[in-house]
């Protein structure tokens, strides 16, 4: 069994070769317009096969661009061609030796300002939200998730998803814990974030930030694991 801290040390393991995959797709120059999500979407599966030799992601893998970036990750939106001047952002759970990994990054193709502008805050707003988190311990997820929508109108958006958040860890972990409301960030989640899990003494959580425009139509979404480390 291992201990606390090596368990975090595989989870951050995982999330660090996640990450490269995205950075290889913009060095390779897989995102870009005129394909569709879905083309984009196997792209990305066979790099990661290539580069990781991952093969397995414990939930849907998702891209989505222009106005599919408003809806959350339940919505199967149907599939859009990438335009130019466009924005759009990836939502990957890859596993790697049974550890779960859960990363969101948002890309912009273009020299929109405002969507630039939304690529850079959700990835400041996490970091923000990261650092209440750890001075929070004891927060419940309703909590947590009141602070983050505050966070997008503080950034100049609104915040759209049902939840922020959700455990991370050993693969299947939604299947260990559960897919109560006690098991996301959520604005029904009462309990700290703190308590313990069914089989895990210290639960790990994925934070998101998914920030939206709905009067132009597009979002931007960034996650990653946020603790306790």
């Amino acid at each position: 069994m291992l201990t606390e801290n090596a368990e975090v040390q595989e989870l951050l393991s995982a999330e660090t070769k996640a990450f490269k995959l995205f950075d290889e797709a913009v060095s390779r120059g897989l995102i870009k317009a005129g394909i569709s999500e879905k083309s984009l979407n196997n792209s990305m599966y066979q790099l990661a096969e290539e580069l990781l030799g991952v093969k397995k992601f414990w939930h849907k893998r998702i891209v989505r661009a222009g106005a599919n970036t408003l809806f959350p990750y339940r919505e199967n939106p149907l599939d859009l061609i990438i335009q130019e001047d466009d924005i759009l952002f990836f939502d990957f759970g890859p596993v790697f030796e049974d550890w779960e990994a859960d990363i969101g990054k948002t890309y912009v193709i273009g020299n929109d300002p405002e969507k630039h502008k939304l690529q850079r805050d959700t990835e400041l707003a996490w970091k923000e939200g990261q650092t209440w988190f750890l001075a929070n311990p004891n927060a419940s997820g309703a909590e947590f998730y009141q602070f983050t929508c505050e966070l997008a109108l503080k950034y100049g958006w609104k915040f759209g998803g049902e939840h922020c958040g959700h455990l991370i860890g050993r693969f299947p972990h939604e299947k260990i814990e559960g897919e109560s409301k006690f098991n996301y960030i959520h604005p029904e989640n009462h309990e700290p974030m703190s308590t313990p899990g069914v089989e895990t003494p210290i639960r790990r959580w994925i934070y998101e930030i998914h920030f939206v425009d709905r009067a132009r139509q597009f979002g931007g979404f960034y996650e990653a694991f946020v603790g306790p480390y």
